[in-house]
């Protein structure tokens, strides 16, 4: 077996089809595996879960932060509300209602969950296994209205909407903005330093940690780590990931910006919830998605950012592209085993 089936072979396997039931019991292991099939930033999966009879918590793992882009770990919030929203949809298959709520004082998500004989298995909870951050450039075509508005419904949370951009000029000038932020990001050395480290540039690699952003679902070739750290410095630059955005987002349907009318880190796990919502149902579609954070994430460009988008005090906390491609191969996870707290 290849190196590229391996990879494959184990990408699949950790999103092999859940169990459904509906006999009162909950298999809490298979609601956590579902929920680390989310989305998160450099695919650092940085969750732990704790199980307690009727509740599982979701709870932040500070040891795989990213200070850099990351500096007030809110994107660590927004990864445990991706998560999150994919255990509320696996236990509705398993029959249980789930309800998550932030607590400040675990610092995290409470999951409290109830046997319910009108919870079944969802088109959302369905797309889970299929869901990804399709990072290829797309084919152009158009989202139809009537799948726009299924899209901006799911996008909807408690105090974040989402604001769809379709016009080729919106897109232009967010890939101005976009090109700023590649431009701040990719010339500073700490970003750089930080964004490597998360980068598996072979699949042994990948395999190995179960993490990270693998050149496999990205179309790069699998090199061996001391051969990849000689050349990443002509490969990684500002002007080719400036060329590469640029041609993505022109090649998407459009552009998703989730907004919220808070800034804290319930507001971020809101966030969170409502992307992988919206990606989801994007999935159930046949829509793929991608992040296009740079603005939000570059703190000299989000003002202007936010000031262009007329938000008068709200938030903008993610963005992503969407539109029509192929599938992607497929990221890795971490083993289970490795994220649920013992006792």
């Amino acid at each position: 077996m290849s190196l590229n089936e391996k990879h494959d072979k184990a990408a699949k396997n950790i999103r092999r089809p859940g169990t459904e039931r509906a006999d009162g019991t909950l298999d809490t292991k298979e609601l956590i595996r579902y929920a680390t099939l989310a989305a998160s930033s450099h695919n650092t999966q940085p969750w732990k879960f704790r199980i307690r009879q009727d509740t599982i918590s979701i709870l932040p793992d500070y040891s795989r932060r990213c200070p850099v882009v990351d500096p007030d770990d809110s994107h660590l919030f927004k990864s445990l509300g991706c998560a999150t929203e994919n255990l509320i949809h696996a236990a509705a298959a398993q029959g249980f209602f789930a309800n998550a709520q932030f607590d400040p004082s675990e610092d995290g998500v409470i999951v409290t969950l109830r046997s319910d004989p009108s919870a079944h298995a969802s088109d959302l909870y369905q797309a889970i296994t299929q869901r990804q951050c399709t990072k290829i450039s797309y084919d152009g075509s158009l989202v139809d209205e009537p799948e726009l508005k299924l899209l901006q419904e799911a996008g909807t949370g408690e105090g974040i909407r989402t604001l769809l951009m379709l016009s080729e000029a919106q897109k232009e000038t967010l890939i101005d903005y976009v090109s700023k932020g590649n431009t701040a990001q990719l010339t500073n050395k700490s970003f750089r330093d930080e964004l490597v480290s998360w980068i598996r540039f072979n699949h042994g690699e990948a395999l190995r940690t179960g993490d990270g952003l693998s050149g496999r679902t990205s179309g790069n070739p699998s090199l061996p780590s001391w051969l990849a750290k000689l050349i990443i410095g002509l490969v990684l630059t500002a002007k080719k990931q400036v060329d590469t955005d640029a041609i993505n987002i022109r090649s998407s349907a459009g552009i998703a910006v989730f907004i919220s009318t808070r800034n804290d880190k319930a507001a971020w796990v809101e966030a969170g919830r409502a992307y992988q919502r919206f990606a989801l149902q994007a999935t159930a579609l046949n829509i793929r998605t991608a992040f296009i954070n740079q603005p939000i994430e570059v703190l000299t460009l989000r003002p202007g950012f936010e000031k262009w988008l007329n938000l008068n005090g709200e938030h903008a906390l993610l963005m992503v592209r969407f539109g029509h491609s192929q599938l992607a191969p497929f990221s890795q996870r971490r083993s289970i085993d490795d994220v649920i707290i013992k006792h």
